[in-house]
Formats: structure tokens, sequence, C-alpha cells
């Protein structure tokens, strides 16, 4: 186990989706020096995986790949009930019909990738070939037949007039399975919480409150994402309020269903079981 440095660093995820998680939680409030590094996903993954971050959002499925070795936060989570408007794929023909096809991945999310494998393979029965590429929608339609585009590069590609046909995963998720999709959950290291558990508490608690009071008003939200995005108020609105970032038993079934799904195909070696910190004390999700 590496030596605990401070400040503590507190990830944060680079794209636009965890704003209202982060707008007003301020880490020099905290009882601990701490700070928030913002990073991409795969950056924040690899960092909680390499112990170079102890607590940080991370993708569902970088979780799961070494779920026993982390804590979930409680009441956090970046979901969607439905579409979640930053998870698309590109395609030339409906989904249904790129069996046959070649897909480019964005090299950004293995929670996305992995929901649109597990998607095609359970729901339409079909096994595309898949190539990894940088996140560039023109680039990417030059050698294949569809792409996934996930956070500020899907926003930005869904807002051109690209005459592609567009698939929102977060749509098709709830519509196979009745179910949200979480793509992204709080981790943090247990023996990182075993150390400092009030600190954990602590900011989880600032994170919660800073959640709380953004949804309770969006505006904040919205005047920085067209300060920094563009885009009108109406777009940034209903981006916003069709995500969902609690974490309840809601939340919990459809994450435990997409495990058990990347369990069955193999894209995970063993069955993930959820463990929500509260107080230092451990409570095991039922699945």
């Amino acid at each position: 186990m590496k030596s605990f440095e401070q400040p503590f660093k507190i990830g944060k995820i680079e794209y636009t989706n965890d704003w209202p998680v982060y707008h007003h939680f301020d880490p020099s409030a905290l009882s601990l020096p701490a700070e928030i590094h913002s990073d991409l996903p795969a950056n924040l993954n690899r960092g909680l995986l390499e112990e170079t971050l102890y607590l940080t959002p991370v993708s569902s499925f970088a979780y799961g790949t070494r779920s026993s070795d982390f804590w979930l936060l409680p009441d956090l989570s970046v979901s969607a009930k439905n579409a979640v408007g930053s998870i698309l794929l590109f395609s030339r023909k409906p989904i249904a019909e790129l069996g046959n096809g070649t897909i480019a991945l964005t090299n950004t999310s293995a929670t996305s990738i992995n929901l649109l494998k597990i998607i095609l393979h359970k729901r339409y029965q079909l096994t595309p070939e898949y190539i990894s590429m940088d996140p560039s929608l023109d680039e990417m339609m030059e050698q294949a037949d569809a792409a996934l585009l996930i956070g500020d590069h899907a926003i930005a590609a869904a807002q051109k007039e690209t005459g592609y046909i567009v698939t929102d995963l977060g749509q098709e998720w709830k519509s196979w399975t009745g179910l949200s999709m979480t793509f992204a959950v709080w981790a943090v290291n247990k023996k990182f919480a075993a150390t400092y558990p009030e600190f954990v508490t602590e900011t989880a608690q600032q994170l919660v409150k800073s959640k709380q009071r953004s949804i309770a008003d969006l505006n904040p939200v919205i005047q920085e994402a067209q300060q920094k995005m563009g885009g009108d108020h109406a777009y940034w609105k209903h981006y916003f309020q069709q995500l969902w970032y609690d974490f309840g038993e809601k939340e919990q079934q459809g994450l435990a269903l997409y495990f058990k799904y990347a369990y069955e195909l193999e894209l995970l070696d063993h069955e993930v079981h959820m463990e929500l910190w509260t107080d230092n004390t451990l409570i095991r999700v039922n699945e």
C-alpha cells in the first residue's frame, strides 16, 4: 500500500455530467488538506486502481473490476432513469442491423463500451467487430459503420447535423430492462477509509449537500455550462434534469443487473457485490 500524501486529491470527472455534485463543494472547508483533481474518466479509473487516488468518481465498470477493494459512497452516482444525453451511438443504420458491421469505440470509458456490448449481445444477439479510436466522430465514421462517443464529445457531436442515426444508450437500456443505468459511482479505497474514516464521511456528506443544493437550483450550473460549452439555457436544463445523481435502491438494482450481464459475457471475471460506506459501517447492498 502506498503511503498517503496530503493534500488528499478528491477526483472529479472532467466532463459536465458531474458538475452538480461539485458546483458548491469546497475542499478547503474540509478538516484535512484536500484539493480537487479533475481528469478524464479513464485516468480517474487508473488512479483508483493504481492507488494514486483514494476517493473519486469512477466508471461503474472500473469499480466492478476490483469491487472488493472499495466502498461506494452513499447517495452519489451519475445515473439516467431514461436517456442520458451523453452516451451516444452514431450509426448509418439502426442499432439492430449492426451485426456484421464495425463499431468504433471511444477510448475514454469502459462502462459505456461494455454497456454497448451487453445491449448488442444480450438484446439483439449481435457480435460486430470493434475497434478503439480517439473520440473524433468524423475519423471514427471513416473506418466504421457506427461510433460510440461519451461525455462532452457526444454532446458536441449531437448538436451538429451529422445525418447519422443517434441511439442514446441510457434510453436503450431503460427500454430493454425497465431499469435506470448508473454510469459512474463514487468509490473510496477501503484501506484509506479505515485510516481516515471521519474524513471520508465528511467528504461524502459535503458532496451530497453540494448535489442537493445544485438540484434545488440548477441555474448556476447551467450558466457555467453555457459559458464553457456554449448552447442555450433550455438545452442544458434538459441535459442536467435527465441525469440522476442519487444512488438508491432503484439505481443499485440497475447497476447490479449490468454487473450480472458483464459477468455472464465474461467482461468481468467475478461477480460483483456492491458495498456502501456509511459512518465507518459496512453495508452490503442486497441485489
